[in-house]
C-alpha cells in the first residue's frame, strides 16, 4: 500500500535516540496505529508493547530479532516482524524509510 486514506495524524512527532529515529503517528478509523519514520544510520534497541511489523520502505538494516542469535539483513521492500512485549536491536545501515503496525494477536 503506497498511500493510505481517511486517516488522522498525530501533530507531535516521535523522536528517538537524540533525532537519529523519528516518526509520525497514523490512526485509522477503526483505531489501528501505524507510525511513518525514518532512521539514521547507528545501532539502536526498540521494546515492543504490541506485535511489531516493520516495513522497510527504503533503505537498509540488519536485525536481531527476540530468541535469535543470526543478525538478518532487511532492505527496502522487505519486512520483519517483532513479538509482543519484546525487544530487538537494529542496526541502521543507511538512511531508512520504515512503517510500523501496531499488530493485536
Amino acid at each position: 500500500m503506497s498511500s493510505f486514506s481517511n486517516v488522522s495524524i498525530e501533530r507531535a512527532a516521535n523522536i528517538y535516540f537524540d533525532g537519529k529515529v523519528t516518526s509520525r503517528t497514523v490512526i485509522f478509523a477503526d483505531g489501528e496505529k501505524k507510525t511513518l519514520g525514518i532512521m539514521m544510520p547507528g545501532e539502536y534497541r526498540f521494546d515492543t508493547g504490541l506485535k511489531e511489523l516493520m516495513e522497510i520502505q527504503a533503505g537498509s538494516v540488519t536485525v536481531l530479532l527476540p530468541g535469535e542469535t543470526e543478525w538478518q539483513t532487511f532492505n527496502g521492500g522487505q519486512s520483519f516482524e517483532v513479538p509482543a512485549d519484546s525487544a530487538f536491536d537494529i542496526k541502521v545501515n543507511e538512511v531508512t524509510d520504515y512503517c510500523c503496525s501496531y499488530l493485536k494477536d
